[in-house]
């Protein structure tokens, strides 16, 4: 199967693969091709600003999360584009478990079989950074690095330099970036703020675009696209009808989902309606909730004022309705969050309380799952990931946990995964599609909506 393809990676984080990628994106739409963006890792934020410039939603690639496997299926299926652009995370050859190249960039690159164009920040070196790019090239036998792009250049004199350098080394120069402080993102604790909660971002990041597009041989950049190998094609899975709904708190708080787990719940028959537990007075009629994770300090004024929606998710609850929250959606659900001298009443399902921290906890976890809950009936291992800010204080000595933690740090001890009545919530992000999650989530769903 043809997919034209190809995966911006860094030398380091930081080197602004973000705003590179989206510039590349902006250059192929208006060279008449349609872009399909993916982003290796766990993340949320950076796949917002590529859907915002291509105007498609992006898909994750995470091995760890969704084996090798699962990966390719999920690329091969979701590349219905003209061209796929894949942005990496970290470091190109940074894996998981310090020397390890596991789901790494160059893993899924792999994986795969992307040609790579590697972004270097050239704003502290000239004739080095032919020994860094060297370097990367004859790391692992197989780099799939076939171009460069030189970010941050202070000048004229400084592109000399870089280009002469590299010439020695045969890998061709497709982007030179001056550096302008202008083009930075605006960014937040845990990385760039959320294209959701701001129009003006969304300009920005197209005004950017711009910009970089005209410091890049995007022609260059079609060849080596269009020189992609082959990848075998894979059966498309098989879509149930619709049979209960779902529905999605979906706004500036809350707005972590994998595009994947989603699609999961539609394919087992799920029809998802959106809401805001920030702006909205009622919760579209239901037979399970799905609260994702996002900024709740930031907007926990508005958020502790929407008293209906509280009590209503609350009763809800209370009536065993099937809920599952992750990160966000678990702080949601607890008494209170305290964010900066600030103390913001929630939901109170669970009794516990969310305090933010500056302690930021960022892990690939692994464990058991050791309760049947809504979104698993059998006990069996897992592999997700967490990253956040809060922790939860004062958690009640008779809570029940779902996840018993092998890595990562969960709520408790290493526990994750708080059960009450027939809601779970979890600091712990899973992707549905590594085990039956969707599939348990409708039938639960469907179940309640039978009574």
């Amino acid at each position: 199967m043809k997919i034209p393809r190809i995966v911006i990676a860094g030398a380091t984080s930081g080197v602004g693969k973000t705003s590179i990628t989206c510039s590349i994106i902006h250059s192929l739409q208006k060279h008449g091709f349609s872009v399909q963006p993916f982003k290796v890792g766990p993340d949320y934020i950076d796949p917002s600003y590529l859907s915002s410039i291509s105007k498609h939603e992006t898909y994750n690639l995470d091995v760890w999360l969704m084996g090798k496997n699962q990966l390719l299926n999920s690329f091969i299926s979701n590349s219905k584009s003209n061209v796929s652009v894949i942005e990496g995370v970290m470091g190109y050859y940074d894996g998981f478990g310090g020397d390890s190249n596991y789901a790494s960039t160059h893993h899924v690159a792999s994986l795969t079989k992307s040609p790579v164009l590697l972004v270097l920040d050239a704003s502290k070196t000239s004739r080095s950074i032919a020994a860094t790019a060297l370097g990367f090239v004859k790391f692992h036998s197989n780099s799939c690095i076939v171009g460069i792009i030189l970010n941050k250049i202070g000048s004229k004199k400084h592109e000399i330099l870089c280009r002469t350098a590299l010439e020695k080394t045969k890998i061709p120069i497709v982007g030179v970036i001056p550096k302008n402080l202008s083009l930075n993102m605006p960014s937040r604790h845990l990385g760039l703020i959320s294209t959701l909660e701001s129009e003006t971002l969304k300009t920005q990041i197209e005004k950017v675009a711009k910009i970089i597009s005209k410091f890049l041989d995007i022609n260059k950049i079609i060849k080596i696209i269009k020189n992609s190998t082959q990848l075998t094609k894979k059966s498309k899975p098989l879509h149930k009808k619709t049979k209960t709904t779902i529905a999605v708190a979906l706004d500036t708080s809350f707005n972590f989902y994998y595009q994947d787990n989603l699609e999961a719940l539609r394919r087992e028959g799920a029809n998802l309606k959106f809401f805001s537990p920030v702006k909205d007075k009622k919760i579209p009629k239901c037979d399970g909730l799905y609260i994702g994770g996002g900024f709740p300090e930031i907007l926990g004024n508005s958020l502790e004022k929407n008293q209906i929606m509280k009590k209503l998710i609350k009763k809800l609850s209370e009536d065993n309705l099937p809920i599952y929250a992750e990160c966000g959606g678990l702080m949601y659900l607890t008494k209170s969050i305290s964010s900066q001298n600030k103390k913001y009443k929630m939901i109170g399902i669970f009794d516990a309380e969310t305090k933010m921290t500056k302690k930021m906890r960022l892990n690939y976890t692994k464990g058991k799952i050791i309760t049947k809950n809504p979104i698993s009936k059998k006990l069996h291992n897992f592999q997700g990931h967490e990253f956040h800010y809060s922790q939860l204080d004062s958690v009640s000595s008779d809570s029940k946990f779902a996840y018993a933690l092998e890595i990562g740090e969960g709520i408790k001890k290493q526990q994750d995964g708080l059960i009450q009545d027939n809601t779970l919530a979890s600091y712990g992000h899973l992707y549905f599609d590594s085990s039956n999650y969707a599939q348990i989530f409708v039938k639960n769903c469907l179940k309640y909506s039978k009574r």
